[in-house]
């Protein structure tokens, strides 16, 4: 799109909010509904462009953007009239008589701008909860999956009036342009170094931002651990999606008592989940493209390789690789891998390792394969991180019941349920003052009297 097509966008959708047809919860619960049985009805569509674009698996991509996509478009279905209710709140003595309460408001024209990764899921759930809060939205899906891009326009140009939902496609000058427009709340999932960029542009109109950004997430393994059991789950949350996620674990802190018993079973679970060719499984995905494909290759040190390492160039693929004996000086260490290689660092007291997390910059994720309660206690006080688990990974994500958000470096705010409702929703506070009675004190002339009454309502 041009600047004037997206300028002529945002009118359409600002005159389609200040008509009011996005207020009324039951009309916001048909327009979810209608998304739904939407994406219902092009499931093939979608898992075939995820295909093309990842490599995806249908299993893979049901399970982690379109099941995810519906699950949060069910809750916010189920809960919406409520979330959407005036909060009462208490009213001070001083206020009296007045009823006191909070309303949820939409913010107005919202922008939704999306990564390639999980190119449908992270596009439609923040889309979800904007509409479930009575914005209207432009989504801006990513350049780098152009499959999943022209599915998600399509579907929502058969859903939605120009003026209420509608998808920008394009690249960096669309990208330009949008932000240049003066939306109400802009909503980022991607790079810090992009999320930078876009909340620079926002302050420039003092626009309110969410930032769902990314990091170096660690995965801390005490000598208490259950190993097979934390190596299969490790292996399950790294390598999905070829380590293309954003609270993949991204380097192993392991303790030195146990790390060689658990790098043997790492390699175990590798071969169990995705073959001894994992190259030749068709359900393991492939890089997004080549300059990640060749970014990735170049963190890759072969004397530290010590499992895996295949690569096929021209399929984009690279296999589930280990590597092991890195320091915290090392190439791998300087920047998040988003890729199918698991660094193993040498761990050897739990505060060390606070100490190094916390020396970083906060990740997005940190997960802790622990059986004590008082490790775990610690870490998960100690360390600044946007979210995680104990004994699994990247599953704290999967639930409507919890806001998921970073911190710090991996981001700013958070969404999914209530939180996401409440994300796009700017909460007025309200008295309500009756006007039976006026009592007199807050008036001048002022006198002793009404003094003392305010210092014992004001203390």
């Amino acid at each position: 799109m041009r600047q004037e097509e997206i300028q002529s966008l945002l009118a359409e959708q600002r005159s389609w909010f200040s008509s009011g047809k996005t207020l009324p919860p039951a009309e916001r619960v048909r327009a979810l509904e209608r998304l739904r049985d939407a994406i219902r009805a092009r499931e093939g569509e979608i898992n075939d462009a995820l295909k093309k674009d990842l490599g995806k698996s249908a299993f893979e991509s049901y399970m982690c953007e379109v099941g995810m996509t519906l699950s949060e478009l069910s809750y916010m279905i189920r809960h919406l009239k409520s979330f959407a209710k005036p909060r009462r709140a208490a009213t001070p003595l001083a206020q009296f008589a007045a009823r006191s309460y909070v309303k949820p408001v939409p913010y107005g024209s919202v922008l939704i701008m999306s990564p390639w990764n999980y190119p449908f899921m992270l596009a439609m759930e923040p889309l979800v909860d904007a509409l479930a809060a009575g914005n209207t939205a432009v989504v801006k899906p990513s350049a780098y999956s152009p499959h999943t891009s022209a599915v998600i326009a399509e579907l929502l140009a058969g859903c939605f009036d120009l003026g209420h939902a509608a998808a920008v496609t394009g690249g960096r000058e669309e990208n330009q342009c949008l932000l240049s427009a003066p939306f109400d709340y802009i909503f980022f999932t991607g790079s810090p170094t992009v999320g930078r960029e876009v909340l620079r542009r926002a302050a420039e109109r003092l626009t309110p931002v969410t930032l769902e950004l990314g990091g170096k997430s660690p995965c801390l393994v005490t000598r208490s651990a259950n190993l097979p059991l934390t190596a299969r789950r490790i292996v399950f949350g790294k390598f999905l999606n070829c380590g293309q996620t954003c609270v993949a674990p991204d380097y192993l802190y392991c303790d030195a008592a146990v790390k060689d018993a658990l790098v043997a079973e790492i390699q175990k679970q590798i071969r169990l989940q995705l073959g001894d060719r994992p190259l030749e499984n068709g359900d393991y995905g492939r890089i997004i493209n080549q300059k990640h494909f060749h970014r990735i290759c170049g963190l890759m040190d072969p004397a530290k390789v010590v499992w895996g390492g295949e690569r096929d160039e021209a399929a984009c693929r690279i296999a589930p690789t280990v590597m092991d004996g890195v320091g915290w000086d090392d190439g791998v260490m300087t920047e998040e891998i988003f890729g199918p290689v698991l660094q193993v660092v040498t761990l050897y007291t739990v505060e060390e390792a606070v100490e190094q997390v916390n020396r970083r910059p906060h990740p997005l994720a940190l997960y802790l394969f622990t059986r004590s309660r008082e490790e775990a206690r610690y870490v998960t006080d100690r360390c600044q991180f946007g979210g995680g688990c104990v004994n699994d990974t990247i599953i704290h994500l999967a639930t409507s019941k919890m806001g998921f958000g970073g911190v710090g470096n991996s981001g700013m705010g958070a969404y999914h349920g209530r939180t996401g409702f409440d994300t796009f929703s700017h909460h007025k506070s309200i008295v309500d003052k009756k006007n039976w009675i006026d009592l007199p004190m807050r008036y001048q002339p002022y006198r002793p009297a009404h003094g003392k009454l305010i210092r014992k309502f004001l203390k």
